[in-house]
């Protein structure tokens, strides 16, 4: 990305992420009371006054402890300063200063980088400057008395930011393609985000629920631009109880409605799971484009030339009602047709945004007609398709008018996506069609019109 960066450090539980949500203008960094929230490097885009950067809330450091996350979060910790521009550190003004700030102050001291220190927690404007002195011993430079959750004294903090970053400058790059990566808790989320991008992007461990934010990361391959979404792994409803996974898995349905495509990632080893078809289900009920990932392919024993063939026919048996999205055998873990990601996901993006014109869209309508006539009722009663047209892209969404919706069941429906699929292609996108019913006059009197404007 062409903007500069600004890392946001602190110990743990100390309103980091809180301050993020501040400077960004929204909710998207998950805030909870409790310490270890936030695992990931999480990129956020800002604005202030004539400055565009972004902005990275990370874990919190805790240098003297390698139990559980800690180093890889310390890790990433570092590794946000590394790319920054400028670093804001955040200390807990009610605490006051602690060893561990110390600590943390000492290592930014050795870091090439501008520090500023924000004293958060400061609620009272004359209180809070006598909060914000005592971190002078830090040796810092000017400590900023804010309080990220009401907002005091942010304007100062990144008044005092902007001097330290350089003037946006518009990308010169296309629009990205989002990119959901989505599936169940353990399936391998993170280790193939960090394959597609190439580095240690997010933490991967075999604790299910390592991943509790979405994790955005902007990748550029052949002058195309990405943005890579890493979920939180989505259980069963019933098992998610009110706290960081309840939020996490928030975000990840988040994640599904701002993608363009959703990489679905199933353990391959465990076949398909019911709690797979409700996320495929999910993805289509959103109107997403998908690429079904079948990951963990090293992990399958005593493969020969059948063996694929065999798993995907059982796949796409389980998954008929998503036949239409491209399935890719992959290992996250060894790299294996991980490259081959992109270009599927390319194919499903263009499907996704495509639009046909009205012309087209009846010759396909006519020739299927002519094929398979629309049903009839026990009346006698048959249906008629007067005309069609695409009203919108991403999905592609298809208006039929007709005589009565209520003749036209499930099997012509299903009838005719089939075949605007085999005319049009659509590969790798939902299709949505409208059906309107319009009396015969009135439809033969819109489809004039809609034809001579053609």
């Amino acid at each position: 990305m062409a903007l500069p960066i600004v890392a946001v450090v602190g110990r743990p539980n100390v309103g980091k992420s809180t301050l993020v949500n501040r400077i960004a203008g929204g909710r998207d960094a998950i805030v909870f009371d409790q310490p270890g929230m936030t695992r990931d490097r999480l990129y956020r885009q800002a604005f202030w006054r004539d400055r565009e950067f972004l902005v990275v809330d990370t874990g919190g450091l805790v240098f003297d402890d390698d139990t559980e996350f800690l180093p890889q979060i310390r890790q990433q910790a570092m590794t946000a300063v590394q790319e920054a521009q400028a670093v804001i550190f955040v200390v807990d003004g009610q605490t006051g200063p602690t060893a561990g700030d110390a600590e943390i102050a000492e290592w930014l001291r050795r870091q090439p980088r501008p520090v500023l220190l924000a004293v958060n927690k400061c609620e009272s404007v004359t209180h809070g400057l006598i909060q914000a002195a005592q971190f002078w011993e830090l040796g810092l430079g000017e400590p900023y008395a804010i309080s990220a959750g009401h907002g005091i004294g942010v304007g100062d903090l990144l008044d005092a930011l902007v001097p330290h970053l350089p003037p946006a400058t518009a990308p010169e790059v296309p629009d990205p393609i989002h990119i959901a990566i989505v599936g169940r808790p353990n399936v391998g989320k993170s280790s193939l985000l960090n394959a597609l991008v190439g580095e240690e992007r997010a933490i991967v461990s075999p604790i299910p629920g390592t991943t509790r934010d979405s994790v955005d990361t902007w990748v550029e391959r052949d002058g195309q631009s990405y943005c890579l979404i890493d979920t939180a792994g989505i259980r069963r409803k019933k098992y998610v109880e009110y706290g960081p996974e309840f939020f996490g898995i928030n975000r990840a349905f988040k994640a599904i409605r701002r993608a363009d495509v959703v990489l679905l990632v199933l353990d391959i080893t465990e076949g398909v799971t019911d709690q797979d078809l409700k996320l495929a289900g999910r993805v289509i009920k959103e109107g997403r484009a998908c690429v079904v990932l079948a990951n963990k392919w090293d992990a399958i024993p005593d493969k020969d030339s059948h063996t694929m063939p065999r798993l995907e026919q059982e796949l796409r048996r389980r998954m008929y009602f998503m036949d239409w999205a491209d399935v890719l055998f992959i290992s996250a873990k060894t790299g294996q047709r991980v490259d081959k990601i992109w270009e599927l996901v390319q194919t499903a993006a263009q499907s996704h945004r495509r639009r046909v014109s009205t012309s087209v869209i009846n010759e396909v309508l006519q020739e299927a007609t002519a094929w398979q006539s629309p049903p009839a009722n026990r009346q006698g009663r048959q249906g008629r398709i007067y005309y069609g047209t695409q009203v919108q892209t991403q999905p592609p969404t298809i208006a039929l008018f007709v005589n009565d919706p209520k003749l036209f069941k499930e099997n012509y429906r299903r009838y005719l996506d089939h075949q605007f699929r085999q005319h049009l292609g659509f590969r790798g996108t939902p299709l949505q069609f409208l059906w309107r019913g319009k009396t015969e006059r009135q439809a033969q009197r819109q489809a004039n019109g809609t034809m001579g404007a053609k």
